[in-house]
């Protein structure tokens, strides 16, 4: 009995590193993505490169979830899985969705145009690089991006279909790249407890709308425009809500381990 459990244990460890491999493959694969974004974006295929954000996303959205059901940081515990997550949202999230705004004559022309450009590049780099930029919630449950989470697929989704004038999309970088550096606590969606169901519903709702924009483009029904920016009316809210709340709630712990110390 003991030889065919001992003999099961390697087996099934052989089985969660394989298990555990093809999530890195799977999460790798976004470079791919990342790399047909790009050349649909110099080939002018706009629709393309908008659906491949989409799949971007949805790699994005469910490696993780994939990573902790097979445990890879016990499985393959010398390969980083979170940098090479970094790797490939740098690449899907800021890189190539500059390149698209730039080559669809989205952003001013000449050098501001490129100082434009370069202003998300830049803030991501720094923020990709922080050490806090994914906090876990003071109960531990709840986890958040610090500072604007380098969503530039999203702004350049919304740029295009609506067909925002540069001015619009210049003025929309400069605020979102500021953003990225005010300590604002924006929602972790898939590894969130506080309204997780209703917040996994909302984001669900919102790919169905990217979805019907995407196929009514270049004319989005307005009802359909007015729905999606509503989900991201709920996640900026709620993010700041959470922050606000959460502050205070640190403050009152200070306050009160402080009047124990004094007693």
């Amino acid at each position: 009995m003991d030889r065919v459990q001992e003999s099961a244990a390697p087996s099934s460890s052989r089985g969660l590193r394989l298990a555990g491999a093809a999530v890195h493959l799977y999460t790798a694969a976004g470079t791919v993505v990342g790399l047909l974004i790009v050349l649909a974006a110099i080939e002018g295929e706009i629709r393309t490169a908008l659906w491949l954000f989409l799949l971007a996303l949805f790699i994005d959205g469910t490696d993780g979830m994939l990573a902790r059901r097979f445990r890879v940081k016990e499985t393959i515990p010398w390969f980083d899985g979170a940098l090479l997550d970094n790797i490939v949202d740098y690449l899907t999230y800021v890189f190539a969705p500059v390149v698209l705004l730039w080559t669809t004559g989205s952003l001013p022309d000449g050098v501001l145009g490129w100082v434009i450009a370069a202003l998300p590049l830049l803030a991501s780099s720094y923020q990709f690089c922080r050490v806090d930029a994914k906090l876990v919630g003071s109960t531990g449950d709840d986890h958040f991006f610090l500072g604007f989470p380098s969503y530039w697929n999203v702004v350049a989704f919304y740029a295009i279909v609506l067909d925002a004038s540069p001015t619009v999309v210049a003025l929309a970088l400069v605020v979102f790249s500021v953003l990225v550096f005010v300590p604002v606590r924006y929602l972790y969606p898939s590894r969130m407890t506080t309204l997780r169901r209703t917040t996994l519903v909302l984001s669900a709702l919102w790919a169905v709308t990217y979805v019907v924009l995407l196929l009514q483009y270049p004319e989005p029904h307005p009802a359909v425009v007015a729905l999606s920016l509503a989900y991201l009316v709920y996640y900026n809210g709620l993010s700041v809500w959470l922050t606000v709340t959460g502050a205070l709630a640190r403050r009152r712990s200070v306050e009160g381990g402080e009047r124990l110390r004094e007693v």
